[in-house]
């Protein structure tokens, strides 16, 4: 196999990568900002109490887990249109996929952090007089959200690596990028190995700092 760059334009085939980058960073913010409001919401329902809010909670977390989120992204882009009459694109329906999707995993993510605070604290708010939803506010939640934030991060991390998945739809990301840049330069095999060196720089350099993150949490602690 013979490999070689030398013959690529570099500011042509930019122009394809970046398009293709620009869509998987507002992806993985779209699915990650989503994923987790919905997903704080899912967690607080499961920790209800309550059955009629717990069971369906549960349902849908189980369910979104023990599903390949490639047959999910191709689900909701194909019967999304039949339910409402008219086509979606790749990009909207990929974005309403992954936050759906993401929501179920960030939802048990905030529910350890919610169990990691202390009950007493709870208690000691409903001693002042506070309410459920004022305690939720103002103590458990900041500190879920602390606890629980490199997790999060990490589980961003992985959501960035799975927006290469939304080639199952046609929509242009980071990887399409690579693949339509090898298609016109002929260079399919050199932009594949280049798109694989480019996610692991990417995935890497952002695992390391999540990592001195939660270094610095523990420093805090």
């Amino acid at each position: 196999m013979n490999l070689s760059f030398a013959f690529i334009d570099w500011n042509l085939i930019s122009s394809f990568i970046v398009k293709g980058f620009i869509f998987s960073i507002q992806l993985t913010l779209v699915a990650m900002v989503g994923g987790i409001a919905i997903g704080t919401l899912v967690a607080l329902m499961r920790l209800s109490g309550k059955k009629w809010l717990e069971y369906p909670a549960a349902f849908y977390v189980n369910t979104l887990r023990s599903i390949p989120l490639v047959m999910v992204i191709l689900w909701f882009f194909l019967l999304i249109p039949l339910l409402i009459g008219r086509p979606l694109g790749a990009e909207l329906s990929a974005m309403i996929t992954f936050t759906v999707f993401e929501a179920a995993y960030y939802s048990e993510i905030m529910r350890a952090g919610i169990q990691s605070v202390r009950k007493d604290q709870v208690s000691a708010g409903y001693a002042v007089g506070m309410t459920y939803a004022q305690c939720m506010r103002f103590i458990v939640l900041p500190q879920a959200f602390r606890n629980m934030l490199p997790v999060l991060l990490t589980q961003t991390v992985i959501l960035f690596q799975d927006t290469s998945l939304v080639y199952a739809v046609g929509a242009y990301d980071l990887l399409k990028g690579f693949e339509v840049a090898g298609k016109n330069f002929n260079r399919p095999v050199e932009m594949y190995l280049l798109a694989a060196v480019t996610y692991f720089v990417i995935c890497f350099s952002l695992s390391m700092l999540v990592r001195r993150l939660q270094q610095k949490i523990a420093i805090i602690r």
